[in-house]
C-alpha cells in the first residue's frame, strides 16, 4: 500500500522524572534522551517498518538537527520526495518532561515545520496513494495548514477517492478549539483521545460529544481511552475495544498515540473491521510505550498476528536509499 503522511519531524529530549518541578526549581532526572519524533515521522516510519510505501510531507531546517529528525525515516526506506528545508528556521524540537505518576509537561516549538511550502505540493502524488494520513497540528497555522488543507482536497476529488485519516493531538486541539471540528469533520476516520474529543466538542462527555460529532457529519470515529483501551463509533454502532497489556515494562508514552494511528490506518487498509483495527492499534501504542522515544520500538508483523489472523501482510517496500533530503527552500 502507499501512503502520504502529512506531520511534523521533530528532535525529542525526554527527561524523566520524580516529579515535575515547581516554577524556579531545579531537579535531576532519572534518565534523560534525545530521539527522533514527531507525529508525521513515527506515523511514516511505523507504516514502513511494517511493509508500506510512504511519502512524508514535513520541513525542517538546515541544521545538524534535521540529519537527526530525519534519521529513522531515512532508515526505514521512507521518500524524502516531499521533505522541505527551510534556510531560516531550525527543525523543530519538543521538550518532554515525563513524571513517575504519569503527569507530563511539554515545550513544543513548531519552527520550520509550520512553513511547509503549498506550491511544492504535487496533487498526483495524494492521487496516486492509497491513504492520506495527517495530524491536527499541520491544520493549526500557517503555509502547513494551506498545504493540508490542498492535500485534503486533492484526495477527495481524485479520480478514485483517497480515503483520509486524521489524528488530532491534545496541543493542536487546546490550541485550536472547536475551530478545528470544521477541518476534520469531513474525513473518512477521525482519531483523537478523550479529553481532545471533548474540547473539539466543547461537551462534557464521550456521549455527548460523539453524538454531536455525529450530528455535524462523521462517520467513524475512534477515540483513545488509556487504560480501557479505545471506543470505535459509527452512525450505527459503538464499541469499547479493550485495552492490551504489553509483554515488557511501559517507559515511555511518547509517540504511541501516533503509532496507534499508523497501525489503525495499517489494518483498515488491508481490509479489518473497525473494531479489529482498533484492537490491532491497541495492541502497537501499548507496544511503543516500552521502548524510550517514540520511534525506538518497533512494531511487526507478528506482533499484530495474534490481533489481525486474516490480514495480508504487505508486500516489502523498496529497500532505503541513502540520500539526504532535497533541499527545498521555497517559501
Amino acid at each position: 500500500m502507499k501512503f502520504y503522511v502529512i506531520g511534523d519531524v521533530t528532535v525529542d529530549h525526554l527527561y524523566h522524572l520524580e516529579r515535575l518541578p515547581q516554577p524556579g526549581e531545579e531537579v535531576t532526572p532519572e534518565q534523560a534522551s534525545m530521539k527522533p519524533g514527531g507525529a508525521g515521522g513515527t506515523i511514516s516510519v511505523t507504516l514502513a517498518r511494517l511493509g508500506h510505501q510512504v511519502t512524508l510531507a514535513a520541513r525542517v531546517g538546515d541544521d545538524p538537527f534535521a540529519e537527526y529528525a530525519l534519521s529513522r525515516v531515512r532508515e526505514s526506506g521512507v521518500s524524502e520526495s516531499a521533505i522541505q528545508r527551510d534556510p531560516a528556521l531550525l527543525t523543530s524540537t519538543i521538550t518532554v518532561m515525563q513524571a513517575r505518576g504519569g503527569e507530563r509537561a511539554m515545550i513544543s516549538d513548531g519552527a520550520a515545520n509550520r512553513q511547509l511550502d503549498p506550491a511544492a505540493l504535487k496533487v498526483k502524488d495524494i492521487e496516486s496513494s492509497d491513504a492520506l494520513i495527517l495530524n491536527a497540528y499541520a491544520l493549526i497555522e500557517g503555509p502547513q495548514r494551506e498545504y493540508t488543507l490542498a492535500a485534503i482536497q486533492a484526495a477527495r476529488t481524485a479520480k478514485v477517492r483517497v480515503p483520509v485519516f486524521i489524528d488530532l493531538g491534545t496541543g493542536a486541539v487546546n490550541k485550536a478549539g472547536t475551530t478545528l471540528l470544521d477541518d476534520v469533520i469531513k474525513a473518512d476516520y477521525v482519531m483523537l483521545n478523550q479529553h481532545e474529543l471533548q474540547a473539539l466538542t466543547g461537551t462534557s462527555s464521550i456521549s455527548a460529544a460523539l453524538a454531536q460529532l455525529g450530528q455535524a457529519g462523521a462517520q467513524q470515529v475512534v477515540v483513545k481511552v488509556g487504560k480501557m483501551g479505545s471506543i470505535t463509533w459509527t452512525p450505527t454502532d459503538t464499541e469499547l475495544v479493550d485495552a492490551v497489556r504489553p509483554d515488557g515494562k511501559v517507559v515511555d508514552s511518547t509517540g504511541a498515540g501516533d503509532t496507534f494511528t499508523a497501525v489503525f490506518a495499517h489494518a483498515i487498509l488491508a481490509g479489518a473491521g473497525m473494531s479489529a483495527a482498533a484492537r490491532a492499534a491497541n495492541t502497537a501504542g501499548a507496544l511503543a510505550a516500552t521502548g524510550f522515544g517514540a520511534q525506538e520500538r518497533p512494531i511487526t508483523q507478528a506482533d499484530l498476528a495474534a490481533v489481525l489472523p486474516d490480514v495480508t501482510p504487505p508486500a516489502p517496500a523498496p529497500a532505503p536509499k541513502a540520500t539526504r533530503a532535497r533541499k527545498n527552500t521555497a517559501g
